[in-house]
């Protein structure tokens, strides 16, 4: 009776959001195919005209006014950071981050798997200040893709390497954040800082008191958006700023930050995931386009994901085990690798670091580096989902 109701409290839950993120990534690549036919058809100049659609917030002298892909790539993808924020603050408290034993390994795979990708993109870009903007382009991992993957292969793939895969990825994460924070901004504005910095206070002092109504927090969270937004620094790290100030539990014994997390899965992975990947993967496969995959930014990009993040992620792993920094793996080391593979697919992630990256260079590259993006992360799921289909156990792995 013990053991099935363990079962109930941790692995119904663990099932239900791997098959949530499974399905976003079938969603992921539908979206994408759309894009590319809406791109390459008749139908581009209502793609175009789509993404440039002009829309505006004004209140007194205040004015947000961006292109409608802008308040996809700003505003929606806050919320998916602000879900990535609180699937970090509960790994944290009580799940698989929680255990410093439990984190060694795939946090040292996943400090490979940015470092190598970044250095093949810089080794090819090196000599181009503009182009060496986007080195972070290939250290991204797109979960929901990766998982959408792996979930193709059934009952064969061990939960552990499930979980390996969402530990690793959700490090991978962290990493992102970071190098956002400390890489893309742009002029930064003191007046918009204090306004956030003060929303911050406020954000930490409902914490401190034990406020669990969502509502001061979803109206301070815009106003640090909107401040962050006019600071210089990139509006989606107001969400995940605004995640850890959310209650991990309330009076009544529920948990505030699983329950939103919980809401908000659907949306992300149905709707502001597949939109951003329909308004950002539009890209143009003529003769020209064709021509330019053989150049560095994209040979960088496509390389780095699919060389790199195998190479990171599984070399690292493999001489963390061989020096005794890590314990061994819970999984086979094929496992591992074909995990590495498609660790790869930077896709959604990916596309967003590079949107960010030559948005102020004024050089023309964001349709060169979605062929890259599409190049490695397509190649890294099709490889990864051929050798762990010939390499993973033929009978069901237990669970």
């Amino acid at each position: 009776m013990k053991r099935i109701w363990i079962q109930l409290i941790m692995i119904e839950p663990i099932k239900t959001f791997l098959k949530l993120e499974s399905a976003g990534g079938i969603m992921l690549v539908i979206a994408t195919v759309l894009a590319l036919i809406f791109a390459n058809t008749p139908l581009q100049a209502l793609y175009n005209g789509l993404l440039d659609i002009p829309v505006q917030i004004r209140f007194a002298e205040f004015e947000i006014a961006k292109p409608l892909l802008l308040w996809v790539n700003d505003g929606l993808m806050a919320v998916f950071f602000f879900l990535v924020g609180l699937e970090l603050k509960r790994e944290l408290v009580d799940g698989e981050l929680s255990s410093p034993s439990k984190i060694i390994l795939p946090g040292i795979g996943a400090i490979g798997g940015m470092a190598i990708p970044a250095l093949i993109y810089s080794w090819f870009n090196w000599n181009n200040s503009a182009a060496m903007q986007g080195w972070a382009i290939p250290a991204a991992t797109d979960i929901a893709f990766a998982l959408g993957v792996l979930t193709l292969l059934g009952k064969r793939v061990p939960t552990a390497l499930k979980i390996f895969l969402v530990s690793l990825a959700i490090i991978d994460d962290i990493g992102a954040i970071i190098i956002i924070a400390l890489f893309y901004t742009s002029d930064l504005s003191v007046t918009s800082l204090v306004i956030a910095a003060i929303c911050l206070v406020i954000l930490w002092v409902l914490n401190r008191r034990n406020v669990t109504s969502m509502t001061p927090y979803i109206i301070f969270g815009l106003i640090l958006w909107a401040s962050v937004l006019k600071s210089g620094v990139h509006a989606t790290l107001a969400g995940v700023a605004l995640a850890f100030f959310i209650p991990y539990k309330n009076r009544q014994g529920g948990s505030p930050v699983k329950e939103l997390e919980h809401d908000l899965h659907g949306t992300v992975a149905f709707f502001i995931l597949p939109l951003f990947a329909f308004m950002n993967a539009g890209v143009v496969m003529n003769s020209e386009a064709m021509v330019d995959i053989f150049t560095a930014i994209p040979l960088g990009i496509a390389l780095g994901l699919f060389v790199g993040k195998q190479v990171g992620i599984f070399g690292l792993c493999w001489l963390a085990v061989k020096i005794k920094l890590a314990p061994p793996p819970s999984i086979s080391w094929s496992q591992l690798y074909g995990v590495s593979i498609l660790c790869g697919i930077g896709f959604t992630m990916s596309l967003f670091v590079g949107s960010l990256a030559f948005e102020q260079t004024g050089e023309n590259y964001l349709a060169v580096d979605r062929l890259g993006i599409l190049m490695g992360s397509f190649a890294s799921a099709i490889v990864g989902y051929l050798f762990l289909y010939l390499t993973l156990p033929k009978e069901d792995a237990d669970e």
